[in-house]
């Protein structure tokens, strides 16, 4: 069998993988991501699930009324990705959904068991934050959270532009 190999030098403009800052955004979000869910385990919850369960209390803290797309637009997962989630979160009995006589979408809101475990699973995951973004000090944690709103101002103007 014939080996195909590629000379990167031809088609990429870095030198390594590492000098890629995409790579890196990668490999640092991936460190990261594994320690949150190690520290959600306890909880028996994936990441996905905690961000659901979060977003379903912030945007529900004042008895709003709210909807699934609102949660899928605040967490920023697709509608179809954040329906399973909370379905899921419901066979868990932590969030319930309800359906209003002459309304189509669902209302999540957290359920008594939802809120204890959220309650103890928030200082959790901050703690672990905490833990990871340690590496840091307070100007370098300013200049990272700066840069990283200016990314996030990518809107979908740009996006479109570019794909």
């Amino acid at each position: 069998m014939k080996h195909n190999a590629i000379d990167f030098s031809k088609i990429s403009i870095y030198k390594r993988a590492e000098d890629s800052p995409g790579y890196v955004l990668l490999k640092v979000s991936l460190e990261w991501r594994s320690m949150i869910e190690d520290a959600l385990q306890q909880f028996d919850l994936t990441h996905p699930q905690f961000i659901m369960l979060a977003t379903t209390a912030w945007l529900t803290q004042n008895n709003e009324k709210i909807s699934q797309i609102d949660i899928s637009r605040t967490a920023g997962f697709d509608p179809n990705t954040t329906s399973q989630i909370l379905r899921g979160l419901e066979a868990k009995k932590l969030i319930k959904r309800t359906r209003s006589l002459n309304e189509r979408s669902k209302s999540p809101m957290l359920t008594t068991l939802g809120a204890e475990v959220l309650s103890q699973a928030l200082p959790v995951v901050e703690s672990t934050d905490q833990f990871f973004f340690d590496r840091l000090n307070e100007d370098e944690m300013a200049q990272f959270m700066f840069l990283f709103a200016k990314l996030m101002k990518y809107n979908n103007t740009e996006r479109n532009n570019y794909v």
